[in-house]
């Protein structure tokens, strides 16, 4: 019974999170869009390939005519051997001009191609990078990773071949009927008869191929977020020993990829069989009626092998033209989710004339500000505090409070819903983003440490710092003396998030990255949360040095490291409840009074 239930759930969480396919007609507009990364390519790889490609064609459509109407007609049946001769070397000439072009073709396309997937690519890596937090609060890491590695490599295909694919084609498919025409009209109107039926035909398989492009693609998303967040949160997945439940739920996002692929893949395959056999059809009214032509005297039989020739020459561009329009299908699919990203905009927005602060003093002021990450709470209400340059201010209070809210409006990285936050008397909004947040260091309880070496990642934040500036603030903060343990010391590899060290040891880089940045304003949130009692009073005494001539903001939980601030501000549901240093707190006897008293009881009874 508990083992059906399992089931039950998995089945529905996959179902619950599955997006929705939207069956709508082919957007040209977004596709045209999409064609606009080919313009920086407008006087260089395009026209060279698009003149390769006429040259390819024009050899391709000469050859048939001097085969069948010259070499047979003329040549063979006048027994002419020195035209013979000419038309032979000229054939073998044609065909090795064909060779090169065609060689130089694949080339320019697949550089082209390369080219716009990389412009495509960087544009849009950048773009998210501008965009707010809410952006990626409201999404999973696994989804953006979809948009910018796997819907952009759908489209390599596209921009490799499709386009210049698409100009070949239409310029074969438009030749090869005016020299069907030419050659023979009655023969020409006979094949032609079949058209309307195929085309009938084709444009009901084109829809179910679309929407099921579009399937696969979000079954391919949600795989990717479900793989992201295992990888990321294998420790606790093995902790509440859920590897079962994991695996049975990856295991029915994999059928269902499985499966949809095959039946898109099933719905493809019926395009390029059912050309073949309009083909096969084609080639029997051919023979046939080609034969009473022929019989007839109103066709030649050097006439009747060019046309056998150009109809197959028909049929291919035909052919290419329903594999393309596969193409153009996935590119949609994919489009449609890079410029989902691309059409957003970032919440916090920059002034149009921003006020640039060279060097800020680091004067923070929050007047009657309120904000909320959703219409439903606030997370801030009415609060107001000064906290005047070179001070050290504390956030005190239980989770939710709003600590790490006010830390987030001091980066900009929300704007506030009402209220005002003021720098150095300028209201935030006013000031240049990346000038404020480049004065501006941040160290978080959850410190995310990048691939590469120690020396690398407390560089991060100043990346012409000198090797002594790092080591210099390595033992600021008491790294240097783990560093140097290490077996390569500074140059010392880490993996994403730093798996190699423990958590303390992670928080001392993040805390020496942010000191290297030299920041005016410096924020500590639960900074000190993971590190030892030894390591913590090295970081309190670098501290008294390190802070005279910055502002800083403090939250924390642990007390006994906020004593020194200036200014404790205790807040509760994002209420400012009271506000003083510790004495005149203590003093009060209030809400941080009894806090202390509950931190020493709990210090006491373990």
């Amino acid at each position: 019974m508990e083992e059906t239930r399992k089931k039950q759930l998995i089945v529905e969480r996959f179902h619950y999170s599955q997006d929705q396919v939207i069956d709508k007609p082919f957007n040209w507009k977004q596709m045209w869009r999409l064609l606009q990364y080919i313009k920086p390519y407008a006087k260089g790889l395009l026209p060279l390939s698009f003149l390769t490609v006429i040259i390819s064609t024009a050899v391709r459509l000469l050859i048939p005519i001097l085969i069948g109407v010259y070499t047979l007609d003329k040549a063979i049946i006048e027994k002419d051997t020195t035209l013979l001769i000419q038309l032979v070397l000229i054939i073998f000439g044609l065909y090795l001009l064909s060779y090169v072009v065609n060689a130089l073709r694949i080339r320019w396309m697949n550089k082209l191609g390369q080219n716009v997937i990389y412009d495509l690519r960087k544009h849009l890596f950048t773009h998210v990078q501008s965009l707010s937090h809410r952006f990626f609060d409201q999404r999973s890491a696994g989804s953006i990773l979809v948009r910018i590695m796997n819907d952009i490599n759908s489209l390599q295909e596209l921009f490799t071949n499709g386009v210049i694919n698409l100009l070949t084609d239409f310029l074969l498919l438009f030749a090869t009927i005016f020299i069907l025409f030419s050659l023979n009209a009655k023969l020409t109107i006979a094949i032609m008869v079949i058209l309307p039926i195929m085309f009938f035909i084709s444009t009901s398989l084109r829809k179910k191929i679309r929407l099921s492009w579009q399937e696969v693609r979000l079954i391919q998303a949600k795989m990717n977020s479900h793989l992201n967040e295992s990888i990321q949160g294998i420790r606790v997945t093995q902790t509440f020993t859920q590897e079962k439940e994991n695996s049975q739920f990856f295991r029915a996002l994999n059928h269902e990829n499985f499966q949809t692929w095959k039946q898109t893949v099933r719905k493809n395959a019926m395009f390029g069989p059912f050309v073949e056999m309009t083909n096969a059809i084609g080639t029997v009214i051919l023979i046939w009626y080609g034969a009473v032509l022929v019989a007839n005297g109103e066709c030649t039989i050097g006439e009747f092998v060019s046309f056998a020739f150009y109809l197959g020459m028909f049929w291919e561009p035909i052919s290419r033209l329903g594999q393309l329009y596969n193409q153009l299908l996935i590119g949609m699919a994919s489009s449609e989710r890079i410029f989902e990203f691309l059409d957003e905009r970032p919440l916090v927005k920059e002034a149009a004339k921003p006020i640039v602060l060279p060097s800020i003093k680091g004067q923070i002021d929050f007047e009657d500000v309120e904000f909320s990450y959703d219409a439903a709470r606030k997370a801030l209400n009415g609060v107001s505090f000064s906290i005047k340059a070179g001070e050290t201010a504390a956030l005190v209070g239980h989770t939710g409070s709003g600590k790490t809210t006010i830390a987030s409006l001091v980066s900009r990285f929300y704007d506030v819903t009402a209220g005002v936050v003021r720098i150095d008397g300028h209201p935030i909004q006013e000031l240049t983003m990346t000038n404020l947040r480049s004065q501006i260091s941040v160290v978080l309880q959850d410190t995310f440490i990048f691939s590469g070496t120690i020396k690398e990642n407390i560089r991060f934040g100043k990346p012409d710092a000198s090797d002594e500036e790092v080591i210099a603030a390595a033992k600021a903060v008491g790294a240097d003396h783990f560093i140097t343990r290490l077996a390569n010391g500074y140059q010392t590899e880490v993996e994403e998030r730093g798996n190699v060290l423990s958590v303390g040891e992670r928080q001392l880089l993040s805390f020496a990255r942010a000191l290297l940045a030299d920041p005016k304003i410096l924020i500590l949130d639960e900074a000190t949360a993971s590190i030892d009692t030894e390591t913590e009073v090295k970081i309190q005494r670098a501290l008294k040095t390190l802070l005279k001539g910055r502002t800083a903001i403090m939250i924390a939980h642990r007390l006994s490291t906020i004593r020194e601030a200036d200014n404790i501000i205790v807040l509760d549901h994002g209420n400012i409840l009271e506000q003083g240093n510790h004495d005149q707190l203590m003093a009060k006897e209030g809400v941080y009074y009894e806090l202390v008293k509950a931190q020493y009881r709990m210090l006491g009874t373990d």
